[in-house]
């Protein structure tokens, strides 16, 4: 990516211009500032900036850019080319057809997870098809995964636990602002919930190995939260430690998923072989066939 002074924007003083020249002309500028996907991030900050979105947006390409908007047009765009997140800026990303609001202080959700939203729902319905399953979602971030589960199935008890107050106050406004009745705990891993019953237990954990951050992309490693990425030296720590932890619970739940990272999916479910909790452990696949989840699920 350029470097800051490179990546200055200011839009072109020559002439007027209309909204579909000002996107072109931002999305042209973040390409050559090494943004990755310059157009679908340009149009993204100039719906936030405009307030418009869908038809609407599309409707005002030919309208003249508003004067009014210059100026935090100009202000947005640089902090996209400096690396911030889109979403960052926009504060907020939706997931499975809702709006969820995000900040530096939650991981932004992404399209994959609503897989394993999908698979849980599938075997929950499954397993429970008149019951209220008890359900958990560890490492709760935004809310994505524990806000969905209980706003798609309302019978559904849905608790979900974080070990960061600043993760938890933004899923608890994403609970509410989606109508969703989520019970959530602060703290590490399943010890907030000792003692409980759990049915279903869903995770998407840090899985990146500790050494891998500093190869990321510089929009993941320097602005979303080290600790919802730091798996620990091979990225499989809190796998290991949420399996060690099941003795917390009445007993171990019915269904197990978790998200993990690439190449991670034999081992992972070997840990749950070892448990030996689940009948069948089930290996997910994403949509570009990356085998991305992992389902341990006693019948």
């Amino acid at each position: 990516m350029g470097n800051e002074r490179d990546c200055v924007y200011r839009m072109s003083p020559e002439r007027n211009m209309s909204v579909r020249e000002a996107l072109v002309e931002a999305s042209s500028f973040l390409g050559s500032c090494g943004v990755l996907e310059p157009q679908h991030n340009a149009r993204l900050l100039l719906e936030h900036v405009l307030g418009l979105e869908g038809t609407a947006f599309y409707a005002a390409l030919g309208d003249p850019f508003p004067s009014t908007a210059k100026e935090a047009w100009e202000r947005t765009i640089a902090r996209k080319a400096a690396g911030e997140p889109a979403q960052y800026i926009i504060g907020r990303q939706e997931f499975y057809g809702r709006p969820f609001m995000v900040s530096p202080s939650v991981l932004i959700p992404r399209p994959e997870t609503e897989l394993l939203v999908e698979a849980i729902l599938q075997h929950g319905d499954r397993l429970w098809p008149s019951g209220a399953p008890q359900t958990l979602d560890i490492g709760a971030g935004s809310g994505a995964i524990a806000v969905t589960l209980a706003a798609e199935r309302p019978s559904w008890r849905v608790a979900a636990g974080d070990i960061s107050a600043a993760a938890l106050k933004v899923a608890a406004h994403n609970a509410a602002a989606n109508g969703a009745a989520v019970e959530f705990r602060e703290g590490d891993l399943l010890t907030p919930f000792a003692g409980t019953r759990v049915d279903i237990l869903v995770s998407n954990p840090p899985y990146i190995p500790a050494a891998d951050i500093a190869g990321l992309q510089p929009e993941v490693r320097d602005h979303e939260p080290r600790m919802a990425l730091d798996g620990g030296p091979d990225g499989l720590g809190p796998y290991r430690a949420m399996l060690e932890q099941l003795g917390l619970l009445q007993a171990p739940p019915r269904l197990i998923g978790f998200e993990l990272g690439m190449g991670q999916a034999r081992d992972v479910a070997d840990l749950l072989e070892q448990a030996g909790h689940w009948k069948n452990i089930i290996i997910v696949p994403d949509l570009a066939g990356i085998e991305r989840h992992v389902l341990g699920v006693s019948e």
